[in-house]
């Protein structure tokens, strides 16, 4: 039997769960199934990400303080990840597809620590963004982990190999 991947969330799964799909008064299980999942091991996002969402100020940053598990939010300071993360901006640079400001964008943003901290831990990525082999003006995640061999999918994918199903329950 093979160990379950172990999964590291992008800030946008959090943010448009919140926004859309999963909105803490429709889908509290959700919020549940993450922080269990992370106290078994399977789940977690990095310091950085925690930071992006504290600056919405909104019921998010809320579960954050109040709900989410102290340990979620791993720090992304280790040595190999910080030179994964420099061999990410490297390539990045040194791609001719990509405009200076989707170069720049990448290179001081969080998605780059993000999928070095997955490299260096053999993580799945779980993001909304999708591969896009033509794409100039933003780098996206998928792109650099096609590039890195690091694996990702979707939220829905995520929740569907981890077996997740959510109830309804009539008030």
């Amino acid at each position: 039997m093979t160990a379950k991947p172990q999964y590291l969330l992008d800030a946008n799964v959090l943010m448009e769960a919140k926004r859309r799909y999963y909105r803490f008064g429709v889908c509290p299980g959700f919020w549940e199934c993450i922080a269990w999942q992370h106290k078994q091991g399977v789940m977690l996002s990095i310091d950085r990400i925690k930071k992006e969402i504290d600056q919405g100020k909104d019921d998010l940053t809320e579960w954050v303080k109040k709900s989410a598990p102290k340990s979620f939010f791993a720090p992304a300071t280790d040595p190999e990840v910080a030179a994964w993360f420099g061999e990410m901006v490297a390539w990045v640079q040194a791609e001719k597809q990509y405009l200076p400001e989707a170069k720049a964008e990448f290179a001081t943003g969080n998605d780059a620590w993000l999928i070095a901290y997955a490299k260096k831990h053999g993580q799945v990525v779980v993001t909304h963004e999708t591969y896009d082999a033509n794409i100039r003006n933003r780098v996206k995640i998928p792109n650099v982990c096609v590039q890195f061999g690091v694996d990702y999918l979707d939220t829905f994918d995520m929740l569907e190999a981890l077996e997740t199903q959510f109830a309804w329950q009539h008030h």
